[in-house]
């Protein structure tokens, strides 16, 4: 039998400096410069992150400069009960760095996109005949991004859409919420795509994978009490009656009301109808931690559960989140599921 050894890369501006991070620091118990190493892989609405702590005891470690571009790769150099190598986990850019002691420590924290820089500038600007694709087109333009926007969304008509004193940021989040998705940025790509779907952006299916009950050391599985919501009321203003309106989908009786009003009724339609999504989902998530590291592991894979209780192992289920730690302990993952609604 194989002994199974975890196994990294990474660089900074380009530069690997896997070697130094690999270095035993004499003044700390020769231990390796690298305490840990963590990364959080999101769904949607928030910025993947990666976490560096490193042992400075020996002072001869410089500080990384904000700003700085570093890409990860994580995964297994050998072992009986892994699929060795690496897997790209993609480009964060320093926004935090901190040196505390003694021991004297560094902490680097990065992320994959610059979400406290001009994403999170106030605009005014709207657009009008056009089409949802073509929004993220424009808004991933302003930023040197790439545009990724589910077929499924992109040819959603919009007689009107304003973004009116509100950052991209929260303005692309307000468009996933009115349409049942989610809207992120991921290795240079701003992307829409709706929620739990199990598929890429471009509608095809991702590849399967398969958790046993032996692959973790602990589960937590919840199931929480479904609000009963048999309709959903969204209002518009109509500017040529000069009053405002409403759209039910569902049943107008006891329907529940979104607070806010929305510019014409194609929105208020598009609101209403992903809230009704929303509402008809009853709660139920599975967290794994799984005592081998799986790099490969990424928001909206879908999962099948072996081991468990029947109504868990039956269930089609989805990432919404993965963490990799990677430290004293040898390369863990944990793993988020959700409910997937193909």
């Amino acid at each position: 039998m194989i002994a199974n050894i975890p196994d990294y890369r990474v660089e900074v501006d380009g530069v690997d400096i896997t070697p130094r991070l690999r270095d035993r620091v004499p003044a700390n118990r020769n231990r390796p410069r690298l305490i840990s190493l963590g990364i959080t892989d999101k769904r949607g609405n928030e910025a993947d992150q990666l976490d560096l702590v490193l042992d400075d005891s020996d002072g001869a470690f410089n500080l990384p400069r904000t700003g700085a571009v570093i890409r990860v790769q994580l995964g297994w150099k050998q072992g009986s009960d892994v699929t060795v190598g690496l897997v790209d986990k993609g480009t964060f850019i320093v926004d935090e760095v901190s040196h505390t002691g003694p021991p004297d420590v560094i902490t680097v924290r990065a992320r994959a996109a610059d979400f406290t820089g001009a994403m999170r500038v106030r605009r005014e600007r709207s657009w009008r005949g056009t089409t949802l694709g073509a929004i993220v087109a424009d808004v991933a333009r302003a930023h040197g991004l790439t545009p990724r926007c589910a077929p499924a969304l992109a040819s959603i008509a919009v007689t009107t859409k304003a973004q009116s004193r509100e950052s991209d940021l929260a303005f692309l989040r307000r468009l996933g919420r009115d349409h049942d998705a989610a809207a992120t940025i991921k290795r240079g790509n701003l992307v829409l795509a709706p929620l739990g779907k199990a598929a890429t952006i471009s509608g095809v299916n991702l590849p399967a994978r398969t958790i046993h009950r032996r692959d973790g050391d602990r589960h937590d599985y919840q199931v929480q009490k479904q609000e009963e919501v048999t309709g959903v009321t969204a209002s518009w203003h109509d500017r040529a009656a000069a009053k405002k309106k409403t759209v039910t989908v569902g049943n107008a009786d006891g329907a529940r009301k979104l607070s806010r009003t929305y510019a014409n009724e194609a929105d208020a339609q598009a609101a209403a109808t992903a809230e009704s999504s929303r509402a008809a989902r009853q709660p139920r998530t599975l967290a794994l931690n799984l005592a081998l590291g799986r790099a490969d592991m990424k928001p909206e894979q879908p999962v099948t559960v072996v081991g468990f209780k029947p109504v868990i192992d039956a269930e089609r289920w989805v990432v919404s989140e993965v963490s990799h730690a990677l430290g004293d302990r040898g390369f863990q993952t944990q793993v988020k599921l959700e409910i997937s609604y193909r």
